[in-house]
């Protein structure tokens, strides 16, 4: 209640003071410099607008009429960027109170020019200038020119492939890449269509991965083509490395009638990274470690260095302890040899 009796008090006094202010000497003296500056202002302002300026607009465009039995592979862009030349005064109105009509353009009217369409920069420019005043001067259009490309019931199957680098951590590796879906839908003029076998995805890095990861991927694009899906979604699924170590025997090949391969030690130990997964999968009877008759003869030493001949796939690493054997032709006798050659 006080302090309303109090702003009361004060607002008689403040309206006296005001009224003073305006009706001196002083206050007459600035609200004329005041009126100056507002008319030297719009002069300024007048002159300035009349000057040629150049500003940048946005116009829609829009292709209508596309039947539904064609696919526009390459689609034409939302809008135009025109940039124009004016007086100030126009531009100030196309800015304020101009809208722009999109810009259209009938798919019948192109039809007949095959799947691959140009509209002519003139055509687009006389769209666009129809819009504008007399006065005003087109300085350039982005893009400068406008094309599409459709297809009319062309299409076919296609594998998606990966178009990337997929690297595992550290004491692991990948075990299994699959997409989904594997294959998609093409679509594109006839002579573009038979040169394409493949989709790819876009180019990708995944790296250190431990863990199964599941990527959205989109497929890469290519002029003139529509994908249906257009994208896929690759499953990367690792598996952690252990080591295993099996004995493997040495094996003697082409060897001729009555010579045997001796090698010390007879057997050697192979040691290799396998996933957990085909740990236990794993046996001596799926390597193969051999020397043949023609190595050995051509052996200046007294040892030989062993080579894995066969292994599984999903191995890595492997490692031959010792690596080097001695070895010894033996020629059997002649009653074994008899018995060999007649059993």
């Amino acid at each position: 209640m006080f302090a309303k009796k109090n702003i009361r008090r004060y607002i008689p006094i403040v309206y006296r003071r005001i009224r003073n202010f305006l009706l001196s000497d002083k206050s007459r003296e600035f609200l004329i410099f005041l009126f100056f500056v507002f008319v030297s202002f719009c002069f300024w302002l007048l002159q300035t607008m009349n000057d040629e300026y150049r500003a940048e607009f946005k116009i829609p465009l829009r292709l209508k009429g596309i039947p539904e039995d064609v696919v526009m592979t390459s689609e034409i862009p939302g809008q135009l960027r025109v940039k124009v030349e004016d007086r100030g005064t126009v531009l100030l109105n196309y800015m304020l109170g101009r809208t722009f009509f999109p810009v259209v353009f009938n798919f019948d009217d192109y039809k007949d020019k095959g799947g691959c369409v140009h509209i002519p920069t003139a055509e687009v420019m006389k769209r666009i200038s129809s819009q504008l005043n007399n006065t005003t001067r087109i300085v350039s259009v982005h893009p400068d020119t406008i094309d599409f490309i459709y297809s009319q019931g062309e299409a076919k199957q296609v594998p998606v492939a990966i178009n990337g680098t997929v690297l595992a951590g550290m004491q692991y590796y990948v075990n299994n890449m699959y997409l989904s879906p594997d294959s998609v839908t093409v679509y594109a003029p006839k002579n573009l269509l038979e040169t394409l076998s493949v989709a790819y995805t876009a180019p990708f890095t995944i790296e250190n991965i431990t863990d199964t990861v599941r990527r959205h991927l989109p497929l890469q694009k290519i002029r003139g083509v529509k994908f249906v899906p257009a994208s896929a979604d690759l499953t990367v699924c690792t598996d952690m490395y252990s080591e295993k170590t099996i004995e493997i025997p040495v094996v003697g090949l082409n060897f001729p009638p009555g010579k045997v391969l001796r090698t010390f030690p007879s057997k050697v130990r192979v040691t290799f990274q396998v996933g957990l997964k085909n740990f236990k999968l794993v046996s001596e009877n799926d390597f193969f470690i051999g020397v043949s008759y023609e190595e050995l003869v051509k052996n200046k030493s007294d040892k030989i260095e062993l080579s894995v001949k066969k292994s599984p796939d999903f191995v890595n690493h492997i490692r031959i302890v010792p690596a080097a054997v001695d070895y010894l032709i033996e020629q059997q006798p002649e009653d074994l040899k008899a018995d060999s050659i007649d059993d």
